[in-house]
């Protein structure tokens, strides 16, 4: 870790987090340009790419996510997953910075999560019926498949910006692979504005191929 990061005055941090934030806001535009007959054709060519490259093993623990909005079709991936009979597990985000995990059984068993006067929190992706483990399930994943807005070629992520998925990582086990799923113009060259909290990739996943990084 630069431990120049850790000791940034305020202002320089918060300098950093506007950049971030213009990046998010660049992505979202251009993934909002695509219909959702592309995103769905770009889930099953990384359904495939995934298949062609090895990442999925029968019976293997892997923990993914269920897309939402604008972002790539997860449902051909999870459905291959599932083929496989591999355990999948995907992030239940509870109450405030409540992290978890709950087995997928069938794409049939996603839910709408609903908000408190009963109409569904298009904020929050879907999520499976069964109990929710604790952040310690993570654990037992071989394959950690996480959503990215971008990726640099040393790892770093750009993500939604709540850092979820960043404390998410801190119960990885030492060998899991993380994966980025993104559009193939997600992944640049230029260097990624980040921050001590920040957990680097492994590879990318795109509708193009597979790239690994680390």
């Amino acid at each position: 870790m630069d431990t120049t990061e850790a000791t940034e005055p305020p202002e320089a941090a918060e300098r950093l987090r506007s950049m971030k934030q213009a990046m998010r806001h660049q992505a979202i535009a251009a993934r909002k340009r695509t219909t959702p007959e592309e995103r769905l054709e770009a889930g099953r060519r990384i359904a495939l790419h995934a298949c062609d490259e090895g990442l999925i093993h029968p019976f293997a623990t892997v923990a993914a996510f269920v897309s939402m909005g604008s972002e790539i079709a997860m449902a051909p991936l999870l459905q291959a997953l599932l083929d496989a009979q591999c355990r999948v597990l995907v992030p239940r985000l509870g109450s405030g910075m409540t992290i978890g995990w709950s087995e997928l059984d069938d794409l049939e068993g996603l839910r709408s999560v609903r908000g408190d006067d009963g109409s569904p929190n298009t904020r929050r992706p879907q999520e499976p019926d069964s109990p929710s483990g604790g952040p310690d399930t993570l654990s037992d994943a071989e394959l950690i498949i996480v959503p990215a807005f971008a990726v640099d070629p040393s790892g770093i992520r750009l993500g939604r910006g709540g850092g979820w998925y960043d404390r998410a990582l801190e119960y990885k086990a030492a060998k899991a692979r993380v994966v980025a799923i993104c559009w193939p113009w997600e992944t640049t060259s230029t260097p990624i504005p980040h921050e001590p909290h920040d957990v680097p990739v492994d590879a990318a996943l795109t509708p193009d191929g597979y790239m690994a990084i680390r």
